[in-house]
């Protein structure tokens, strides 16, 4: 079996092993691909892995060989999955292997927001607690989470994880989810609800047709001017200019996100300038024990897919 590992160096920069997935068959491992580069490389390929690279139905048309696609992510939206059956091509995912470092990320930002630790900690650097005539200062209000509310969009495996956070922080814990799974403590709401009464808005939803641009300019207006959206799930789930103008305008408060539509975004981005905006280069995913995790049950899905006995199929039936 040849197996081509199309975009490798994000998931392995260097500091874990191929070893897992070099002793499965014959293999390459690229870095990266550049759009061009990909139906070349992977013409003879059985199975290939990859994160960012996009299949769709006409380059999966080009890859005659190609067997099983393994997403080295939990989403899968860079496989067109129906093209995938069509061609009996098994499409696998790793369903939960970052849960505990998105949660981290979550309450990064929002800690963020709150206390402004990046601001107070550049002051000192820069003199300001030296030059202080108190013993301590505080350049913006300093909010506590205990008491506040935050609203869940989507309520899987990181939203929940988020949610027994909040509750242990003191916070209140609002959720909206088509397939609602009862959590002591959770209180469930219509969407419109949630960002009305939230004073933090958290989004962990896959990107659907039906999520894209969930956060609008409809929605943002019904926020409290108090409020946070953070987002650590896809860039596309925001309507990124009609946030940009809720920020310039001071309708919300601030906003933490680790995801953009376009990665890496370009220099005009209207959210890269937004007042009170945060933004990481999409890592939430990227500490080293979840890096192992995915990367090891990505061996175990093309393990599995050479039995004969795939596990995480996302595009099984008809």
């Amino acid at each position: 079996m040849q197996i081509v590992v199309l975009d490798g160096y994000a998931l392995n920069p260097g500091d874990l092993s191929w070893a897992g997935l070099q002793a499965l068959g014959s293999y390459t491992i690229y870095d990266r691909t550049l759009p061009e580069e990909l139906v070349p490389r992977a013409a003879e390929a059985d199975i290939v892995t990859a994160n960012k690279v996009q299949l769709s139905r006409e380059t999966i048309a080009r890859l005659p060989r190609l067997k099983c696609i393994a997403v080295t992510a939990t989403g899968y939206d860079i496989v067109d999955v129906v093209a995938a059956r069509e061609r009996g091509i098994a499409v696998c995912n790793v369903p939960d292997y970052a849960t505990p470092s998105v949660v981290q990320m979550v309450f990064a930002h929002l800690l963020n927001l709150t206390l402004h630790v990046a601001e107070h900690a550049r002051g000192v650097a820069a003199g300001r607690w030296s030059r202080s005539p108190d013993f301590c200062y505080w350049d913006f209000p300093l909010v506590e989470l205990a008491g506040l509310t935050i609203g869940l969009v989507g309520f899987g495996r990181i939203g929940r994880a988020t949610a027994q956070v909040a509750l242990a922080m003191g916070m209140k814990v609002l959720a909206f989810d088509k397939m609602p799974v009862a959590l002591a403590g959770v209180q469930f709401v219509p969407l419109d609800n949630l960002f009305r009464q939230s004073d933090v808005v958290s989004l962990h939803c896959p990107l659907t047709p039906e999520t894209e641009n969930l956060v609008n300019a409809e929605r943002l207006a019904t926020m409290k001017r108090s409020a946070y959206v953070i987002n650590t799930s896809r860039g596309p789930l925001v309507d990124e200019p009609a946030l940009a103008a809720a920020l310039h305008a001071g309708q919300i408060a601030a906003a933490g996100l680790d995801v953009l539509s376009t990665e890496p975004p370009p220099p005009d981005h209207p959210l890269l300038t937004a007042p009170n905006c945060y933004i990481t280069p999409h890592i939430a995913w990227a500490t080293r024990a979840a890096r192992e995790r995915l990367l090891a049950v990505t061996v175990a899905n093309v393990k599995a897919f050479l039995a004969g006995t795939p596990q995480n199929v996302v595009n099984a039936g008809s």
